[in-house]
């Protein structure tokens, strides 16, 4: 049985300081033959995981996934810190960094990549149909130093937009979430949470997006508490298998 494990958060306004921290809750793991797997992972990899998971616990007689999802900036830290955790994935080559740096990671894997889109509530009510129009509407991003804020920053900028958002989320699901309940005209998101989130937006591409790839990277924790489980979720993710389940879900090659 899987579970996901939900994360506190702050989501944020405008101008406002990031302040998120997001503490994993304790999940009951019922007898002494299970094992559990805990993948702290980042929040645009919420759906896509599912699958992967599914394919692991068949292989894996008695393992359940665990999973938390949050703004890889403030997952990594949180191991950096010595939060437990088996498997660190993030969106960013940044946040693994800071994990790397605590001493809290073993070998580094690459094993997707994301495009930056922009969604609008189903039907497009405002008439979004480039960045341009992103000049005059309600539109939302992820927190400047989360993944999806960095991206989300840049490539309006490139593209001379310079309207500022009226809200910054604490990752891509929050700013997608703003998006689906009709809150914000726009959101900036990543093309596989326009898959995920299917009928409930329209997705508008932005041109050139792929100079600004997103790349995804995963480890295992020192602090985990069976290194060869937790290798063996990593080498499926980066297998032809895994991969292919990823490709799917939308994600690119690394």
């Amino acid at each position: 049985m899987r579970h996901t494990v939900p994360m506190t958060g702050i989501r944020i306004a405008c101008g406002a300081p990031v302040a998120a921290l997001l503490v994993p809750r304790p999940v009951a793991v019922g007898g002494d033959d299970e094992q559990t797997l805990t993948v702290l992972a980042a929040a645009s990899l919420t759906d896509a995981f599912e699958d992967p998971a599914a394919e692991f616990e068949a292989d894996h007689d008695g393992t359940s996934v665990t999973f938390s999802f949050g703004s890889s900036t403030d997952l990594a830290e949180q191991v950096a810190d010595g939060a437990p955790g088996d498997v660190l994935a993030t969106a960013d080559e940044t946040s693994m960094s800071t994990a790397e740096d605590a001493g809290v990671t073993g070998e580094i894997e690459t094993f997707a990549t994301n495009v930056l889109t922009i969604v609008t509530p189903a039907g497009n009510p405002a008439g979004i149909a480039s960045l341009d129009d992103l000049e005059g509407s309600t539109r939302v991003r992820c927190a400047d130093e989360v993944p999806c804020g960095k991206v989300a920053l840049a490539v309006p900028a490139d593209n001379d937009i310079t309207a500022e958002p009226a809200s910054l989320e604490e990752d891509v699901r929050a700013t997608l979430d703003k998006v689906v309940s009709g809150e914000a005209d726009a959101g900036l998101v990543y093309a596989t949470d326009a898959v995920a989130a299917g009928d409930k937006v329209a997705t508008v591409q932005v041109p050139g997006a792929e100079s600004a790839l997103t790349s995804y990277f995963s480890t295992v924790l020192e602090q985990s508490e069976d290194a060869d489980l937790a290798r063996e979720w990593v080498d499926f993710v980066t297998s032809d298998e895994g991969r292919s389940i990823l490709e799917h879900a939308g994600f690119g090659a690394p």
